[in-house]
């Protein structure tokens, strides 16, 4: 069945067996978001990411360059940084048996070396992943398959370079949020345009009926235009009353709120005061660990500060409101009664999203499983 008028078989969104050509077919392939440059503005400053049973650091070196490698001692596969984020000075060094690397990946410190008679340390440095800069923010890979972020963003690449995204700096750390559901259950959430008006009342009454969805090959993009008209709740008419004029963004973006979701799990959410990532990380058939942090540019501004404030209430809602739908949405999934379900033919981004996925997964073109 590739059918763009159904969307994906209720069984892939339960089934380990699935999951696990997930893991190597999507995940092993695709691009996965570390943290932003600024995250690690030092030599010696680190960024850790854990996907799917590997451990990753991006480190900053002597050089100012970033690098990414396998967080795992070439001696005894020890866990070498602990994170999320740390300093580890000008050499990271292994808890274990203390064997060191250079922050460019090199070999540089065996204690007993004289016991290791054919150790050749150019064969044992940090195994480097593939990785990709992207507007500030570092991306790496596991192995080769997609094309790269640039090209993969590529449509909206102009609208993207209106924030000057390379000058962001984080506010505040990492948070994680577990849920139990599947991965694509948030991903399908996230660019379903038509529960808006019916699930999110506050931001219904924010965008009117201004919200529109569109999709690409690798992204999607969605977005709705603040509406001027006073709000009953407190929260989101003193953040239309609060919101300042940002000087370097242009008039159609100075009230517009714009979500890109790139292939297969990461999402960025951007406002005309911060701007989110969010990902979808996959722990199991049924288990999703979001990861999120905001990133601003230094505004100093009391406005900005509390239009900042008045930004994470009004998506503190939204966000309880969505736990909700796909909680229900994961539990529907068991149901002997339900299959596949029809797809509006404005539903563009889920009908994208399951083409991709039976391009990439040939099983998951069956509507039970075989």
């Amino acid at each position: 069945m590739d059918d763009p008028s159904v969307g994906l078989p209720a069984w892939i969104y339960h089934d380990p067996e699935f999951f696990e050509l997930e893991k190597r077919s999507i995940f092993r392939t695709s691009w996965q978001l570390v943290c932003h440059g600024n995250d690690i503005p030092k030599p010696g400053d680190y960024h850790c990411f854990d996907l799917l049973g590997e451990s990753i650091v991006s480190v900053r070196g002597r050089d100012g360059q970033i690098r990414s490698f396998h967080n795992v001692c070439r001696h005894r596969a020890s866990r070498l940084l602990d994170g999320p984020k740390g300093h580890c000075g000008g050499r990271i060094t292994c808890p274990y048996h203390a064997w060191s690397y250079s922050l460019d990946g090199r070999l540089i410190g065996v204690p007993y070396r004289e016991t290791f008679r054919d150790l050749n340390p150019d064969q044992h440095g940090l195994v480097p992943l593939e990785q990709e800069i992207f507007m500030g923010f570092i991306f790496i890979r596991l192995e080769p398959g997609l094309p790269s972020v640039s090209e993969m963003l590529a449509p909206y690449v102009d609208e993207l370079a209106a924030y000057r995204m390379e000058e962001l700096v984080p506010q505040g750390r990492v948070t994680l949020r577990p849920r139990n559901v599947n991965w694509k259950n948030v991903a399908d959430n996230y660019s379903d345009g038509m529960h808006i008006d019916v699930a999110h009342p506050g931001l219904n009454r924010l965008f009117g009926r201004s919200y529109g969805i569109e999709a690409q090959p690798w992204a999607d993009k969605m977005w709705g235009l603040l509406q001027e008209s006073p709000r009953k709740s407190w929260s989101e008419r003193m953040y239309q009353q609060l919101l300042p004029a940002v000087e370097w963004l242009p008039p159609e973006r100075q009230r517009l709120w714009t979500y890109f979701k790139l292939w297969p799990n990461l999402a960025f959410d951007i406002y005309p005061d911060q701007i989110d990532f969010m990902q979808f990380i996959p722990i199991s058939a049924t288990e999703t660990m979001i990861r999120e942090i905001a990133y601003v540019h230094p505004d100093d501004r009391r406005e900005m500060r509390a239009a900042r404030f008045l930004n994470w209430r009004i998506n503190r809602q939204v966000n309880k409101e969505d736990t909700a739908l796909i909680s229900r949405v994961q539990a529907g999934m068991y149901s002997s009664s339900y299959t596949v379900g029809p797809l509006s033919e404005s539903e563009v981004c889920l009908r994208s999203f399951a083409k991709r996925m039976r391009a990439m997964i040939p099983e998951s073109r069956s509507a039970r499983k075989v």
